[in-house]
């Protein structure tokens, strides 16, 4: 993989060591991409949060609505990702200047994902929850928080196209505080409608559906208003028609489509065991979401990490630099490393305290503790698996990851949590041990592909 000589000064940073420069852009690109995927999972935190502690049933309405519109929204985002990595590669190659028929084309199939998707699981989703065994009272009172949810399906796609493709320019800040500001909404519906306020009913969790779907809308006109005011804007290409490049639609879509199978996969692996967690009633489905919900907050910096790693793989891979793209995956690869070290360190002693902030029954907080220190477990090797795939897509490889997420997730997790939790008898302690298996297993696997992949190309 030789470099074009006009490349040169873009790959060798000057005179700054190479690993240095790729660390210091690592970050750089990671920070305010953690920042936003933080606000993501504050979104939903902040809405299990406040209806936990105005009602562990509801809280339990609310996982078991969130799960499978959480399936939907992920598989949308990996759908989405080729806007990150196509933008990332065509400046890589020197022409800026197509990156707006990159944004236009990911705001257009962003737009189409979130109706069908929306119209889709508003019909489909109710009459899921209710074949799946579930108690009736749990799939009754989780339909009309399922199909509030729904609702926020498009500003959620469109949004996730336009911030990708700030990523993509390595403008992350912008979206991240745009973000923030859609959190700000978000709480505040939630103070109104959970508990009931300003002479409105208590909504419980159907208020906290409906402060998503009313942030994520305001989450989608301000960064799209934000990307119309760049002064850079027109040179971008953001505002003129582009001429059709099938070549380009289609890998594009390619990449989006091997991630999307990912996410798919990963998530509803992780969505299905808020459903064996709920054949064992409605406290452990409450006590569950505690625990995956700090893992998924958790998992938010790795996911930050892994765009950083996207862009700075991806652009050497579009300047036909093998040692720069192995180089930068072995960056990032450490850095998530030493995080996943810290994340567990952190949350494993203080997993009764974190789970208290969640609920104040006694009973859901005793399954949940133990389950979630034992959770911690997984943190190293499920922030390295999520880095090394994308890594992998940014370098072209886009159908393994999918693979690997199909074995470790459906093949292994699915089963082993069923077994360990019901006939073993061990409740949601099986649930966090099949979890952690899945995670060795996806990581093992696509680090020693790139590993591969880099010996090869040196």
């Amino acid at each position: 993989m030789d470099r074009p000589a006009a490349q040169a000064p873009f790959l060798a940073g000057g005179r700054e060591h190479p690993v240095r420069r790729d660390l210091a852009r690592l970050l750089k690109l990671s920070g305010p991409v953690v920042v936003a995927r933080l606000g993501v999972m504050a979104m939903g935190l902040t809405d299990a949060v406040i209806v936990g502690r105005y009602s562990a049933t509801q809280l339990g309405y609310h996982a078991l609505a969130w799960a499978p519109t959480s399936v939907v929204i992920t598989m949308g985002m990996g759908l989405l990702t080729g806007v990150q990595v196509m933008t990332a590669r065509v400046i890589g190659e020197g022409r800026r200047d197509l990156t707006g028929a990159v944004l236009r084309r990911g705001l257009a199939y962003g737009l189409w994902i979130g109706v069908v998707s929306a119209v889709f699981l508003f019909f489909a989703g109710p009459p899921f929850l209710h074949a799946v065994g579930l108690p009736k009272d749990l799939a009754d009172g989780a339909s009309p928080v399922l199909r509030i949810f729904c609702l926020s399906f498009p500003g959620f796609t469109l949004s996730v196209a336009a911030a990708s493709w700030l990523e993509g320019l390595s403008k992350p800040g912008p979206a991240a505080w745009i973000m923030w500001g859609a959190n700000a909404v978000n709480l505040a519906v939630d103070l109104i409608l959970v508990p009931g306020g300003f002479g409105l009913p208590a909504l419980g969790a159907m208020g906290g559906a409906w402060a998503t779907t009313l942030a994520r809308s305001f989450l989608a006109v301000a960064t799209l208003a934000y990307i119309g005011l760049m002064p850079q804007a027109r040179a971008l290409g953001v505002f003129r028609k582009p001429e059709r490049d099938r070549a380009a639609e289609a890998e594009q879509r390619r990449i989006g489509f091997g991630a999307g199978a990912s996410n798919f996969f990963e998530v509803a692996s992780f969505a299905s065991l808020n459903i064996i967690a709920g054949w064992m009633g409605g406290l452990a489905v409450a006590a569950w979401t505690i625990v995956l919900n700090v893992a998924a907050i958790v998992f938010m910096v790795p996911l930050g990490l892994a765009t950083g790693a996207a862009v700075l793989v991806g652009r050497a891979y579009g300047a036909r630099d093998g040692p720069g793209v192995h180089r930068a995956g072995a960056v990032a690869f450490t850095v998530t490393a030493a995080f996943g070290v810290a994340a567990t360190l952190g949350v494993w002693p203080n997993a009764a305290l974190i789970g208290g902030g969640y609920t104040r029954n006694a009973a859901t907080l005793a399954m949940a503790a133990p389950a979630l220190a034992l959770a911690t477990l997984m943190f190293l090797p499920d922030a390295l698996q999520v880095v090394a795939a994308q890594a992998l897509r940014a370098r072209g490889d886009v159908w393994l990851p999918s693979g690997t997420h199909l074995t470790s997730y459906i093949l292994v997790m699915m089963p082993l949590a069923w077994f360990l939790a019901i006939p073993m008898r061990l409740g949601i302690i099986g649930i966090s041990w099949a979890v952690i298996a899945a995670s060795f297993v996806s990581a093992g696997l696509l680090l020693a592909r790139f590993w591969s992949l880099s010996r090869n190309a040196l």
